[in-house]
């Protein structure tokens, strides 16, 4: 690169560049110094949390639009630059991904060393000293955070394709070569079943980049810039005008792509099957990570490239998603896979982030980027107790338990509070999410609103259930013995469950970064909230 533009110590390239580096110096740490690799992740993803928290402080939410700006020439002949920039929205998510990453890390301290079965080496590892199965486990988590954080902070969208394309790699290895090893059958169906998944993981997303990519050519074409800020500006001041079919189309390329990542219905099939088969920590790097890079996509481009389209789009898109909330929350209630309950419940979350994202109400959008964080928080604490809780019993299955509480009561209690969150319990974070959601929308579109609220009923009915069925009545003999939360296991899920309670009561932190940006959105597509009518009184 070249042609530097700001100057400055970079620092939203730092942010994505140290965990990118990390994971090349974990992956290479020697066969034999699990610990080191184990360590040395750890520490970086905490040193990128410091720069995130840095980037929190330095971001003001009442000055510019993007704020941190790095804009350096990158492929000249074709307009492509590098271009970076955080707004409100784009900070609050690096911070919810910086923070997730260290706990995803300590949660999975031990879900890609060698079976204590196998002696302590895998078949491989006795024949080629080379192999590096927890190395590479660590090193393709710190690579998704490097992506993931990029991806937040890119104002090109040439250069945001790449990383949303890119971060389906390590992805892909890490849902299919590091599964869960609490799986019903033998080792070569639970092998077809992570590579099944996998591979499903990846096509869904592999064709929706490649509609997404069809639509960025077209935008070139068009605007003669991938930079966002300048077809913005080229849009705002008239030298750039699109004809409607041409918005449209563009817009519906976008839109499919960040669907399916987020995932909607009907483009949500492949998230169960990648959160069963995976292990914890990663089904929490999938649906509270990842998937968000989803929703703010739809946010950052659809709304400010495709002004007019989103606004053509959002019937049939408030109407899928009131579909995905409804039916994800009916099939979470007649789940009997417990990781496979709370993928459909996010199904059922992320229909609520994108009602409130194309309901185009301030409190909408408000409480839809809220939830992108909350929920990221909530299914953190549920699905990481979960996961402690199979990796005891060694199975995914609900019926397989009873009676948890009576022998391990702080493992039930942490999983009490994160199903609470998850069913929004006032008092908790996700709550206010969803309260500023169903505001929003019922002051646009009272019908959807009220069709919405149907999946709260529904949350609190698979929760609940989830939690009698599990946790209370007689125990069973399978699980009389079953240890209650250690120590590192205590370091993952109690700074959860503290956040949970703190946004839950106290927001103002988050909302007071969130709301301008929001502002900015509501600009972009010339809407403003609906007033209540209300009867003058007589």
């Amino acid at each position: 690169m070249s042609e530097v533009v700001n100057a400055g110590f970079p620092l939203l390239t730092a942010t994505a560049v140290l965990p990118a580096l990390g994971a090349i110096a974990t992956a290479a740490v020697p066969a034999v110094r699990r610990a080191a690799a184990k360590w040395l992740a750890l520490l970086v993803s905490l040193g990128t949390l410091v720069l995130a928290a840095i980037v929190l402080v330095r971001f003001e939410p009442g000055g510019d639009r993007y704020q941190l700006v790095e804009s350096h020439a990158w492929i000249k002949d074709f307009g492509v630059r590098y271009e970076l920039g955080v707004d409100g929205i784009g900070v609050a998510l690096i911070a919810l991904t910086a923070l997730l990453i260290p706990f995803v890390i300590l949660a999975g301290w031990n879900d890609a060393d060698p079976s204590p079965a196998s002696g302590g080496e895998t078949p491989m590892e006795t024949k080629n000293y080379r192999w590096r199965p927890t190395q590479g486990f660590f090193a393709l988590i710190l690579m998704v955070e490097a992506m993931v954080i990029l991806s937040f902070e890119a104002t090109d969208v040439f250069l945001f394709y790449i990383l949303f394309e890119a971060m389906l790699i390590p992805m892909y290895f890490l849902i299919g070569g590091f599964g869960d090893r609490a799986h019903a059958g033998t080792d070569e169906h639970a092998a077809a079943q992570r590579s099944y998944a996998a591979v499903k993981f990846l096509l869904y997303n592999l064709a929706g980049g490649l509609i997404m990519l069809a639509a960025v050519i077209g935008l070139y074409v068009v605007a003669g810039s991938f930079s966002l800020s300048e077809i913005a500006e080229a849009r705002a001041s008239g030298q750039l005008e699109m004809a409607t079919t041409t918005e449209r189309l563009l817009f519906l390329g976008f839109f499919f792509a960040f669907a399916v990542k987020a995932p909607l219905w009907p483009l949500h099939t492949w998230l169960p099957n990648a959160m069963g088969e995976a292990t914890a920590p990663v089904a929490v790097l999938i649906t509270a990570v990842v998937d968000k890079v989803g929703t703010f996509a739809m946010l950052r481009f659809c709304l400010q490239l495709f002004p007019e389209a989103s606004k053509w789009a959002t019937p049939v898109i408030i109407t899928l998603a009131l579909i995905s909330i409804v039916y994800g929350a009916l099939l979470a209630v007649g789940q009997r896979d417990i990781k496979r309950l709370v993928a459909y419940a996010s199904i059922s979350h992320f229909g609520f982030i994108i009602l409130g994202i194309f309901a185009m109400t301030s409190q909408g959008q408000s409480g839809a980027t809220l939830y992108m964080v909350n929920h990221g928080i909530s299914t953190a604490a549920l699905m990481l107790v979960a996961g402690f809780l199979i990796s005891r019993r060694g199975s995914r299955l609900i019926a397989d338990y009873g009676g948890v509480q009576k022998v391990a009561p702080v493992l039930a209690g942490t999983f009490l509070i994160g199903g609470l969150a998850t069913l929004s319990l006032p008092g908790l974070a996700p709550f206010v999410s969803e309260f500023l959601v169903l505001v929003g929308t019922f002051a646009a579109y009272p019908v959807a609103g009220i069709i919405a609220t149907f999946g709260i009923v529904l949350a609190a009915l698979y929760t609940l259930v989830l939690y009698q069925r599990t946790m209370t009545g007689p125990v069973k003999a399978e699980v009389s013995a079953l240890p209650d939360l250690k120590a590192r296991e205590l370091v993952v899920v109690a700074p959860l469950i503290a956040l949970l309670l703190f946004l839950g009561v106290f927001p103002k932190p988050l909302t007071d970064i969130v709301n301008p940006a929001v502002e900015h959105t509501m600009s972009d597509v010339q809407k403003q909230d609906p007033r209540p009518e209300v009867e003058a009184a007589k």
